[in-house]
């Protein structure tokens, strides 16, 4: 269980980030045209997960924005934006941004994405949302880097997350 913040108050997660060097958790997420998707079908790619409890709050909303922008200079990588919104939010998000170098998936059916990951929030306000992460994949599904961020109002380390794929 990883020990974070909102606002300076004491939150934990059900668990712990996947570990550098194993293989990341399959999964199945929505997207935002309601198809299932799976790790699977991003064989080949490396994988920026962008994990967040809701795009409808300013830091998450801006991990997106900021991915958007990066991810455009990425070869063979794609960034997926997880988090537990409906497909229709995430959808009229981006659409409304114009962010079109991201992907948005969500976990709200089952919730096992949370729980493979080790994010979902087990206390405090967000509880049983998805707490604010990273995990980035390399093609052959090897996680290169994690972060969970500390304190849920900061952002990711962009730049951090983005050098493991050097």
């Amino acid at each position: 269980m990883a020990n974070i913040t909102l606002g300076g108050s004491p939150i934990e997660t059900i668990g712990q980030l996947p570990s550098t060097g194993n293989k990341a958790p399959d999964f199945k997420l929505t997207a935002t045209d309601l198809s299932t998707k799976s790790l699977s079908d991003y064989e080949g790619h490396r994988l920026v997960l962008n994990i967040f409890p809701s795009v409808d709050t300013g830091t998450c909303a801006q991990s997106v924005r900021t991915f958007n922008e990066k991810a455009s200079a990425l070869d063979n990588t794609k960034v997926l934006c997880i988090s537990k919104d409906l497909p229709f939010a995430l959808a009229r998000f981006c659409g409304a941004e114009g962010l079109d170098n991201v992907e948005s998936l969500s976990d709200f059916k089952t919730g096992n994405f949370g729980e493979d990951y080790g994010v979902t929030f087990k206390t405090g306000p967000l509880e049983s949302l998805l707490s604010r992460c990273i995990v980035v994949v390399d093609t052959d599904g090897t996680v290169l880097y994690t972060e969970q961020v500390s304190e849920t109002k900061d952002e990711p380390n962009y730049e951090s997350a983005l050098a493991s794929l050097s």
